[in-house]
């Protein structure tokens, strides 16, 4: 009997690393490029991470397997060390730009991304006009389908002022000194047509 029929295939990507250092345990799980969850081992819970809607799904006994690989990553941490060679991949250079288009005195966020390194994490540095910046947020490191990550860190601007130099650096074991992006306001008051100038 012949009858029409729809065949519909749906490819995804899964993701899941477990990592380990002398001084830090990484467990995440990611879907077509995009985080899912990973566990905070600090709070000892699992973090989800994407948006709620529908039914939320949860991996009850997710947590227990993360500390058990992580105690396997661990025993198994110094004999790799001793074994292989281990290639560092460093971060491009970063990109700095804000959230929204820059105006005078209205809230705004500047994101720095670092893209390309592994391993994961890269370590990020904000000034404003040469004053370190000590109240910037830092997401995970996602990792991407070359084995390489992406990571972000973000600044608020409160009341964003003509002329203020705001640099993001970032800090890599790949890396021999830290890449660094500058970005000036050079936005008139009276002129809000100009775009800010990146360098």
């Amino acid at each position: 009997i012949n009858r029409p029929a729809v065949l519909l295939m749906i490819s995804v990507v899964g993701t899941y690393i477990s990592a380990c250092s002398d001084s830090e345990k990484e467990d995440l799980y990611g879907l077509d490029g995009e985080e899912t969850f990973h566990f905070d081992f600090e709070k000892n819970k699992e973090v989800y991470t994407l948006p709620k809607f529908g039914d939320h799904f949860e991996c009850l006994s997710c947590y227990e397997l993360a500390l058990d690989n992580e105690a396997v990553c661990k025993s198994h941490l110094q004999s790799s060390v001793n074994t292989w060679t281990f290639l560092c991949h460093p971060p491009g250079a970063p990109l700095l730009y804000p959230r929204d288009p820059l105006l005078p005195s209205k809230p705004n966020i500047l994101v720095c991304q670092a893209s390309g390194f592994y391993p994961a994490p890269v370590n990020f540095t904000w000034t404003r006009d040469r004053l370190t910046i000590n109240s910037s947020s830092v997401s995970q490191a996602f990792p991407q389908s070359d084995g390489t990550f992406t990571q972000f860190s973000t600044i608020e601007l409160l009341q964003p002022e003509e002329g203020q130099e705001y640099i993001c650096s970032l800090e890599h074991p790949a890396l021999k000194e830290p890449a660094t992006r500058l970005l000036i306001r050079t936005i008139s008051i009276t002129n809000t047509n100009n775009p800010p100038r990146s360098q």
